[in-house]
């Protein structure tokens, strides 16, 4: 059996606490920086649009992940309504979508076409995995994203979480599917393979494009595993967002790249 005893809050500086979480997601955050401009520098694109794209896109991710996990877990926070600004959950789409509409908002304040966007796009999708697999690190510490229980009585068919606030009560010393991990490698696996297809997808944008179908179809799976309120024909809010996502992206995606190949060929 695998136990998680380790305590969520990793230290105390008088009145402020400092969360392995929150650790965790500044680590994954220098290493989605880090990485997005190692590619953007391969590509030539220009390093002054990256730290100004980046500021607004981490506080438009961070309140936007912010807000999903809120919706997400709503009874638990109405429960305990003292939690609702911890800041020990972000949803992955809510950060998405609110990172994008903060890059939206700067590119219309500088007058920029959001098109010149996708090559960052492709840079960010490289980096993005890695990032979210050094955050599941602070999931599976914390105890957030937690799995329902599982029949299994050893790792890795279970884990079990000491007591914690961030688990409901009903849920210590119990056996739980350890879901957190799960999502830990499923991203590793999208990372090795967004790596190998860097560079190789034309149009550009097209790489973005796999990076969500990838993760998108993972989540839909891995969450059936998880403790969510059911959101819509019996499945989670997230898992109805990644079936949007592929019903969009799978046939965008594929029409960029054949239009794109069609070109090509015709010149």
């Amino acid at each position: 059996m695998f136990i998680i005893s380790i305590p969520p809050v990793a230290f105390t500086i008088g009145s402020l606490t400092v969360r392995w979480y929150g650790i965790m997601v500044a680590l994954a955050v220098i290493a989605l920086i880090a990485m997005t401009l190692r590619e953007t520098k391969r590509q030539g694109i220009s390093q002054d649009i990256i730290y100004s794209l980046f500021l607004w896109g981490i506080i438009g991710g961070f309140v936007g992940g912010r807000l999903a996990h809120i919706i997400d877990y709503w009874h638990h926070y109405m429960a305990n309504p003292g939690q609702l600004l911890n800041f020990a959950g972000l949803a992955l789409y809510g950060a998405i979508i609110g990172a994008l509409v903060a890059a939206w908002i700067y590119m219309r304040v500088k007058k920029t076409p959001f098109s010149s966007l996708a090559g960052i796009g492709d840079a960010i999708a490289v980096g993005a995995p890695l990032a979210q697999a050094v955050g599941r690190i602070g999931c599976t510490i914390n105890g957030c994203c937690f799995g329902k229980p599982s029949p299994f009585n050893s790792f890795p068919g279970a884990v079990i979480y000491t007591a914690r606030d961030t688990i409901p009560s009903q849920y210590w010393e119990v056996p739980l599917y350890p879901t957190q991990i799960y999502f830990l490698l499923w991203n590793l696996v999208v990372f090795a393979i967004i790596w190998q297809f860097r560079g190789r997808l034309k149009p550009q944008g097209s790489l973005f494009f796999l990076y969500l179908c990838l993760y998108a179809a993972g989540d839909i799976g891995l969450r059936f595993f998880r403790v969510n309120d059911p959101f819509l024909f019996g499945l989670h809010e997230g898992q109805i967002i990644s079936s949007a996502i592929l019903v969009v992206a799978v046939p965008w995606l594929i029409i960029r790249m054949r239009k794109f190949q069609s070109s090509r060929h015709s010149e």
